[in-house]
């Protein structure tokens, strides 16, 4: 069903697949506004040298140019992983209006692993939903992070 949480976490999982291909930390985010997908992304920093190419911002980037708008009022955004404190701070300036996120992060993760950004009277309030794909989402990370000890020994 193209309008569930599990389609569009999955969409999230091939953009992080595609990430780990090119030696990305997997992390995927999709963007949607009415039901479509306005923005798709991954982890580009390996691939940019930029500390800022989290795929969430990426994403947040591509969709305000979609919309000549800055406020993504009324979009959801997909991720792979809990946002990080950048990510997070970026949704929500940008006003988005849901976080659906798959695995948690507890080394950086901004919703209940390390901050809870998402809780606090910011001017905006996002809606969290987390969990969707869970392990699939977690398994992505940890076997990237797996092949990589192994590659050092």
């Amino acid at each position: 069903m193209p309008n569930s949480h599990e389609y569009y976490m999955n969409l999230a999982l091939e953009q992080a697949a595609e990430a780990s291909l090119n030696n990305e930390v997997p992390i995927g985010a999709i963007i949607i506004k009415d039901d479509k997908v306005i923005a798709v992304a991954r982890n580009e920093r390996v691939e940019t040298n930029k500390t800022t190419s989290h795929a969430e911002i990426i994403a947040i980037e591509k969709a305000n140019k979609l919309l000549k708008s800055w406020r993504l009022d009324s979009c959801s955004i997909y991720v792979t992983i809990e946002p990080c404190p950048m990510c997070a701070g970026a949704i929500i300036q940008s006003r988005i209006s849901n976080v659906i996120y798959g695995a948690k992060d507890p080394k950086a993760g901004s919703h209940t692993s390390i901050v809870q950004l998402f809780d606090k009277s910011f001017n905006h309030r996002v809606e969290v939903t987390s969990g969707i794909l869970e392990n699939e989402c977690s398994e992505i990370i940890s076997s990237f992070f797996q092949k990589i000890r192994k590659s050092k020994k």
